[in-house]
C-alpha cells in the first residue's frame, strides 16, 4: 500500500471528481458515511456527541457527520470556531444542510468555549491534512481545553494541528485524539513514535478515491499489507532437498549471553533454512548443542568471545552476526577481517552494529548491497547518529543506505525498512508483547534464513519484518502482552508462515 501526502491526497480528491464525474460535495459526503458507519460501531447512540468544526472542508466533513449521526438517533451538537465568513464552500453547504434539530453554537472568543465534561464524546474536525501553518489564537485555545478535558476525543482524518507528512511546528497546539479515522489511506505522520500520545489509535476507512490515480503515484513511501509479502513468499518443489534453501552461518553469543546465539539459532531454523552452523566461545557449545540440536556448532578458539572467523566462510550463503558477541578488543578485529573478506551478503545485528558505529574505518569497509542492517533506536544512533525527530529519523536512515548501499531494518512499533534506492516500507505487524529481550535476535535468525533461501535483501527485510511481527501478533493472542517472551515469538514463527 502506497502512502501519499498531503499534496497528492488532494490531487487525488480532485482526480476522482473528475473520473467518477461527481462534485466535491458528493465526495464529502461519502468520506461523511464512512466516518459515521465506523463512528456508529464504536459510540452507543446513547453518547451525547460534541462535533468542533473548522470552517475549512474538515469542518464540513464535520458538519455531514452531524446530520448523518442525528439520523442514527445521537444526541448531536456542532460547534463551530472562528470566522465562517471566510469558509470553504462545501462547508457553508453542509451548514445549510444542517437540520435544526442540531444546535449550534459559534465560538469565536475565548469566553465563547463550552465546558468540556470528561463523559463527553468529542468529535474533532477543525482541520483537516491541508493546514500549512502553527494552529494558534482561538483554535490553540479551543484544542487546550479539549486536551485538558479528559474526553474521549474521535479525529476525522487527522488530528488537528498536525501536519500529515512533515515535522509539525513546536508551537503549533495539536488536539490529542484517542482514535482517528483517516480516509481511504494512513498518512505518515501515523506512524512516527513522535505522535502517538496525538493520533491514538487509528483505522482507515475507504472512500473510493481513484485507484488508477493511487496506482500512478509517484511515492517512496509503503506500507506493507499480506496481500504484500504473500507475493513474496516462494513456495516449496515437492522434490526439494536441504541443499535448496541454503547454508547460513551465525557468529553469536558470548559468556553470559549465550542465550542469544541460541534464539537467533531456533529463528533461523523455524525460518527454513536449509543447514545452520553456529560459531561461538567455546564456553556456548554445550549449552547450543542441547538447545539447537538441529545446527552445527563451530568453537571459537577464544572460551568467552568471539575472536576468529571459521575457515572457509566462502561456502556459506549468508553470514548473519551480532547478538550477544559483546564488544571486546578481540571481537571488533573480528568484525573488521569479516568486513575485508566475506563475499556473501551480511546481517548485521546488536553488538555488531555498535562496533561498526565506533569505527569510521569499518563502516568505509562495508561491502556494496550485501549488508543488512537491524537496529533498535539506539543501536542506530550509534551507527547513523543522533536525529532531531522522527522525520529526520527516516531521511537519515535513507541517507545511510544510499551512502552504504545497504539495508536497514529500524525496529519498533512499525518498523521501518530502508533501501540504497530510496524507498522505505513500513511493517504493519507486531504488537507491545515484543518489547522484551531477544526479540531483535529472533528478527536476526528470522531475516538470515530468507537470504540463505535466495531472497533478495530488500524482499528478506519486508517478509521477515511482517513475519516476525505476525508471530508476534499470533503469540500476543497465546500468552498476552505482558508476558510474552522471544520464545513465544519462535514458536509461533509456524502458524505466521502458516496463515501466510
Amino acid at each position: 500500500m502506497k502512502l501519499l501526502t498531503a499534496a497528492q491526497t488532494r490531487e487525488a480528491d480532485a482526480y476522482t471528481i473528475a473520473e467518477k464525474n461527481i462534485t466535491s460535495l458528493e465526495l464529502m459526503e461519502r468520506a461523511a458515511k464512512a466516518f459515521a458507519g465506523w463512528f456508529e460501531n464504536k459510540f452507543q447512540p446513547t453518547e451525547q456527541v460534541s462535533i468542533f468544526c473548522g470552517p475549512g472542508n474538515n469542518g464540513g466533513d464535520g458538519l455531514a457527520v452531524a446530520r448523518l449521526l442525528l439520523e442514527r438517533s445521537y444526541q448531536v451538537q456542532v460547534l463551530i470556531v472562528g470566522d465562517t465568513a471566510k469558509a470553504s464552500a462545501d462547508f457553508k453547504a453542509n451548514l445549510d444542510r444542517l437540520p435544526p434539530q442540531v444546535k449550534q453554537q459559534h465560538i469565536q472568543q475565548e469566553q465563547d468555549i463550552p465546558d468540556v465534561s470528561a463523559n463527553g464524546c468529542i468529535i474533532d474536525a477543525l482541520f483537516g491534512t491541508g493546514l500549512n501553518r502553527p494552529v494558534t489564537g482561538i483554535y490553540a485555545k479551543v484544542i487546550a481545553r479539549l486536551n485538558d478535558s479528559g474526553a474521549t476525543i474521535t479525529a476525522i482524518d487527522i488530528p488537528s494541528g498536525l501536519y500529515a507528512d512533515s515535522q509539525t511546528p513546536p508551537e503549533s497546539a495539536i488536539v490529542k485524539a484517542s482514535y482517528t479515522i483517516s480516509f481511504q489511506l494512513p498518512k505518515l505522520a501515523f506512524l512516527l513514535p513522535q505522535h502517538e500520545a496525538y493520533v491514538g489509535e487509528w483505522h482507515v476507512v475507504p472512500i473510493g478515491l481513484s485507484e488508477k490515480f493511487i496506482s500512478q503515484a509517484d511515492t517512496h513511501l509503503y506500507y506493507t499489507m499480506q496481500q504484500d509479502v504473500q507475493q513474496l513468499l516462494k513456495p516449496r518443489k515437492k522434490f526439494s532437498h536441504k541443499g535448496l534453501y541454503g547454508h547460513a552461518l551465525l557468529l553469536a553469543g558470548g559468556f553470559g549471553k549465550m542465550g542469544a546465539a541460541v534464539l537467533a539459532s531456533r529463528a533461523c531454523l523455524r525460518a527454513g533454512v536449509g543447514l545452520l552452523t553456529i560459531q561461538a566461545p567455546a564456553a556456548g557449545y554445550d549449552i547450543l548443542q542441547t538447545a539447537v540440536p538441529e545446527a552445527m556448532t563451530l568453537v571459537d578458539k577464544n572460551r568467552r568471545h568471539l575472536s576468529h572467523l571459521p575457515p572457509e566462510t566462502d561456502k556459506y550463503n549468508v553470514i548473519g552476526v551480532g547478538p550477544g558477541i559483546g564488544t571486546e578488543r578481540v571481537t571488533k578485529t573480528a568484525i573488521g577481517q569479516l568486513l575485508a573478506t566475506s563475499t556473501q551478503p551480511l546481517v548485521i545485528d546488536a553488538d555488531a552494529i555498535n562496533i561498526i558505529g565506533s569505527s569510521d574505518k569499518l563502516q568505509a569497509q562495508l561491502p556494496e548491497n550485501k549488508v543488512i542492517f537491524t537496529p533498535h533506536p539506539k543501536e542506530f544512533e550509534r551507527l547513523v547518529g543522533k536525529s532531531n525527530n522522527d522525520y529526520d529519523r527516516l531521511q537519515d536512515m535513507l541517507e545511510f543506505c544510499r551512502i552504504h548501499t545497504c539495508y536497514m531494518v529500524l525496529k519498533g512499533s512499525n518498523t521501518a525498512i530502508g533501501t540504497p534506492h530510496g524507498n522505505i516500507y513500513f511493517n504493519t505487524t507486531g504488537n507491545p508483547g515484543m518489547a522484551t529481550g531477544g526479540t531483535g535476535d529472533v528478527l536476526t535468525g528470522v531475516i538470515t534464513a530468507l537470504v540463505a533461501q535466495q531472497y533478495s535483501l530488500e524482499d528478506a527485510c519486508r517478509l521477515g519484518a511482517y513475519v516476525h511481527g505476525l508471530a508476534g501478533d499470533l503469540a500476543m493472542k497465546t500468552v498476552g502482552e505482558i508476558s510474552m517472551t522471544a520464545s513465544d515469538v519462535i514458536d509461533h514463527l509456524p502458524q505466521a508462515f502458516m496463515q501466510l
